[in-house]
């Protein structure tokens, strides 16, 4: 079953210093909560998620790369499958972030879906907060 996970912010810096951090990978672990990024090979990165051992491997692809507004990532891993985008449009002095996740979620997890999506957003806001202040600095 398909599910979208989706948060936004506004963020005080040209889109360039936004994307670009969004795509430091290995910078992932100063914003984005509990995560671990790093470049595996051309057009492949991974994340781990989670305090070691209690998490778990995000293998993506990446499928569109269009600096500084666009980044697309196919999740290829066996707890996480789907699509996942992260967005940057300029806005007044800033620029807008959306990171969106088009989710394929089993069957058997739909029963706990629900409490997933709340957590999954309110994750993904505070770690786009935390790319806004980092940002700002």
């Amino acid at each position: 079953m398909i599910r979208y996970v989706a948060a936004e912010v506004h963020v005080d810096a040209p889109p360039e210093a936004a994307f670009a951090l969004i795509t430091d990978w290995p910078r992932h672990r100063e914003w984005m909560f509990m995560t671990d990024a790093w470049q595996v090979a051309p057009g492949k990165i991974a994340a781990y998620t989670g305090l070691r051992p209690f998490g778990f491997l995000d293998p993506m692809t990446i499928t569109r790369f269009e600096p500084p507004h666009v980044v697309e990532v196919r999740h290829t891993g066996t707890l996480v499958r789907g699509l996942g985008a992260v967005r940057v449009t300029p806005r007044g002095d800033g620029c807008r972030v959306i990171w969106a996740e088009r989710l394929e979620v089993p069957r058997w997890a739909l029963p706990g879906w629900p409490l997933a999506h709340a957590v999954s957003v309110l994750l993904a806001r505070r770690s786009l907060r935390r790319l806004g202040a980092l940002l700002r600095q």
